[in-house]
């Protein structure tokens, strides 16, 4: 099991220490790696247990131009096919970690991404 905290601080900033609190309260879900990210509107944090691709799978992950960052705690168990069809339309990937097929389905398919990751839902 992984963990993943997150706040908006738009309205108001977020207190020094805050993420990292919450991070070390689910260490017990992921006591591989903790990590961070912070912009001046979001803070995300994820706790990893690490059981694939275990050196290159950490959190928060971050597209290859570093516009956009994922935090992901869940399994998309059609993964695979997903990153096949991603790689056909020109994706390349440096991870073995469906949060990285997470990631390059929304930059991809943005919000109609999940009718994509889900084996039941139509494909219109």
């Amino acid at each position: 099991m992984c963990g993943i905290a997150g706040y908006t601080h738009v309205s108001h900033d977020l207190p020094a220490g805050v993420l990292y609190s919450a991070l070390r309260g689910l260490i017990h879900r992921g006591p591989d790696r903790q990590e961070g990210y912070r912009t001046p509107h979001i803070s995300l944090g994820a706790t990893r247990l690490r059981i694939v691709d275990m050196e290159h799978g950490d959190q928060p992950l971050h597209s290859a131009d570093g516009a956009w960052t994922v935090v992901f705690n869940g399994e998309i168990y059609n993964h695979r096919a997903l990153r096949a069809e991603l790689t056909d339309r020109g994706h390349r990937f440096r991870t073995q970690c469906d949060t990285e097929v997470v990631l390059e389905s929304y930059l991809e398919w943005g919000g109609d991404c999940f009718t994509h990751s889900c084996g039941v839902c139509d494909r219109g």
